[in-house]
């Protein structure tokens, strides 16, 4: 009786003071854009490029087969940090509204108390001058801000921020955040093309520029783990590290990604560091996908996971154990368990077949107007095409597939982009098309359209010509979007691109054809009407490019450069009070426009205002010092108003200027 007095006093001891829960970890989430699997040295890569990566891979779950389920940016983010796939979540292309009724991570957490921010290395990922609209919702801090950007001008103050400029960003925060835990998800873009890593890796890596990034990426990675570490912040955190997809680099004829469902793109990188785990590397060699991120995060941090998630949790196979044995309470879960992926980029950009592959056993089948089968482990490569001598096992396959997307597929529509011309025309700097095409032909119509195989070349051709666009090699887009005509003709974005080429060249006559074609394939396009009236107007067709550019305001009155011109042809015309009213909004939008600030000046100072006409042509002196006829004007402005130094002064300056050996 005395032994069981004693250890009933014992246990209610025990009850009374048990130690507390570990408090919820600190989350991190990396996404490394557009990174292959083989550039990472913890998946077997001799190459070097990412010691960091291997230093926290050497304290994690490496997942050796997971597989993202599009191979597109927004997308694939989308599924990352909803556990649904991109058919269920609606979000497969750019510019879909993230729908307050699906599960989102940040949303979560921040209602479990979490301090939450996102640190974005590119427009396609920002909620408001980007493509992602709805990808804020649960953060307290979203930084992205890109903005419009234009051919000549650093890509990385407009378009997207290199490593060190997005990680510099989220330390700053880690500085001042309030309090703990925190969601802090780092996005790094450098990866993806055009591939322009800075030194020591641009020179390290001068014949291979994509490894540059990925090393520098890698670089930038150590920088966040080190002060992590410094802060105390590193051992206590789930970290989870993975790519959204991967890259061609030509394979299978595919130089970028977005349109192949292949291992170079679809395979990915993925890891998970558990908190306060010491464990060394563990490779865990059951499927898994990007889906399965938020499931597992919120299965790791000690939440429920939502009934809508779509993913599976991770977290019971993060157990060392021995090799070929596997627990018997998820062994149905994940035993052979298939990886689906798809893109409707093909259909909505080309108006080719839409793709959709399974993973499943051994097999690689990819539903195309040509189906696809390979054998995974006797041909990694997927070189040899096993559809036709196995029609039997490509028709399972095939019925496997539609089976599953239809099971995975939400009961609503999916509606068009709903892009701006402007955001448009930023995604063709970064090499991609936008289209308001509608979804993608159902499954069970089977795929439509020509096989994106068959078309590869003509895909590489428009995404380079884009590339070269952004950078003003206007004489190197012609011929390759000629060749993109020749068997494209209604592509819409190809004609304008042609006709801005050429006009960026003078060669507007030349110009002309194709910016009405691209108009009349897109009514819709203010930036298309925009181009054609530019040209018009360098042809001296003014009354046409006024119709043009009136459009143009029309469907983008915030535009000051469309405003402008409009107010420029009304002034060639004699409709200058209709030019004046044009410039005025022009200069409530960018008070310091050059030009509007010029033409403003020059109209009231020929009216006889030149009191009026003065702070509009200092304002365009100041934000163009070199222009010679702000300070002609300015000088003839000055004398009208009996300010002869003044007057002095600026004609000196514009003569200066006119100057063969002025700087």
């Amino acid at each position: 009786m005395l032994t069981r007095l004693v250890l009933l006093l014992a246990a209610l001891l025990f009850t009374g003071f048990a130690a507390p829960a570990a408090p919820p970890p600190n989350i991190i989430l990396i996404t490394l854009d557009t990174t292959r699997t083989d550039r990472m040295g913890f998946l077997g890569s001799k190459s070097g490029l990412t010691p960091n990566l291997d230093i926290l891979a050497a304290q994690s779950f490496i997942f050796t087969r997971a597989y993202s389920h599009v191979p597109l940016t927004t997308a694939s983010h989308a599924t990352i940090l909803t556990g649904t796939y991109p058919q269920f979540s609606g979000v497969n292309d750019f510019g879909k509204l993230l729908r307050l009724d699906l599960p989102y991570l940040p949303d979560l957490l921040h209602q479990h108390g979490y301090q939450t921010a996102a640190f974005v290395g590119s427009l396609v990922l920002d909620p408001v001058g980007g493509t992602a609209p709805g990808f804020d919702r649960g953060f307290d801090i979203y930084n992205a801000g890109f903005r419009m950007h234009r051919p000549g001008q650093n890509r990385y103050l407009t378009l997207e921020r290199r490593a060190g400029d997005v990680v510099a960003r989220a330390l700053q925060w880690l500085n001042t955040r309030p309090h703990q835990p925190f969601f802090l998800w780092v996005h790094l873009y450098d990866a993806h093309d055009p591939y322009d890593p800075p030194e020591p890796f641009a020179t390290r890596d001068k014949k291979a520029p994509y490894d540059g990034e990925v090393a520098y990426v890698d670089a930038s990675v150590g920088k966040l783990f080190a002060a992590l570490r410094t802060r105390g912040l590193y051992n206590d955190a789930l970290i989870a590290v993975m790519a959204d997809h991967g890259e061609g680099l030509g394979e299978h004829g595919e130089r970028s990604h977005g349109i192949f469902l292949y291992d170079e793109t679809i395979h990915v990188p993925l890891l998970f560091k558990l908190p306060r785990n010491p464990t060394a590397a563990h490779r865990v060699q059951t499927r898994a996908g990007l889906v399965d991120v938020t499931p597992t995060i919120l299965d790791a941090a000690g939440f429920q996971i939502p009934e809508a998630v779509q993913g599976q949790s991770l977290l019971s196979l993060m157990t060392p154990i021995p090799r070929g044995v596997r627990p018997a309470s998820t062994a149905h879960l994940f035993a052979d368990r298939p990886a689906y992926a798809e893109t409707d980029y093909p259909y909505r950009a080309f108006g080719w077949s839409s793709l959709r592959s399974l993973r499943a056993g051994k097999y690689l089948f990819i539903n195309a107007p040509q189906r696809e089968l390979y054998d995974q482990p006797a041909d990694p490569a997927a070189s040899r095409n096993l559809a036709s001598s196995s029609p039997a096992v490509s028709e399972t396959l095939a019925a496997q597939t539609d089976a599953f997307r239809n099971r995975t597929t939400a009961a609503i529509s999916n509606a068009a982009s709903g892009l701006s011309s402007e955001q448009a025309q930023q995604l063709s700097a970064l090499g991609y098309i936008a289209s308001d095409a509608p979804a993608a032909s159902p499954d069970s119509t089977g795929p439509q359209g020509d096989d994106p195989k068959l078309k590869i070349e003509i895909a590489n051709q428009l995404h380079d010509a884009l590339l070269d666009a952004e950078e003003a090699r206007y004489a190197e887009v012609i011929p390759k979007l000629v060749t993109v005509l020749a068997d494209q003709p209604q592509m819409a974005i190809a004609q304008m691109q042609l006709g801005t080429a050429y006009a960026r060249l003078k060669r507007y006559n030349e110009a002309l054809l194709p910016l009405q074609k691209a108009v009349e394939l897109l009514p819709d396009s203010g930036l298309g009407h925009y181009e054609f009236g530019l040209a018009l107007f360098e042809t001296g067709d003014w009354p046409s490019a006024a119709k043009q550019f009136e459009v143009a305001v029309a469907h983008a009155p915030r535009w000051a450069d469309a405003q402008f011109s409009l107010a420029s042809v009304y002034a060639r015309i004699d409709r200058v009070p209709e030019a004046l009213n044009h410039l005025d909004i022009a200069l409530q939008l960018d008070p310091d426009h050059y030009r509007a600030n010029l033409l403003r000046g020059r109209i009231l100072s020929l009216q006889g205002d030149s009191v009026g006409a003065l702070p509009n042509l200092q304002k365009a002196a100041s934000a163009d010092p070199k222009s010679v006829e702000a300070h002609q004007f300015l000088s003839e402005a000055y004398a009208k108003l009996g300010q002869q130094e003044n007057a002095a002064r600026e004609h000196a300056e514009a003569d200066r200027l006119k100057s063969p050996a002025s700087p």
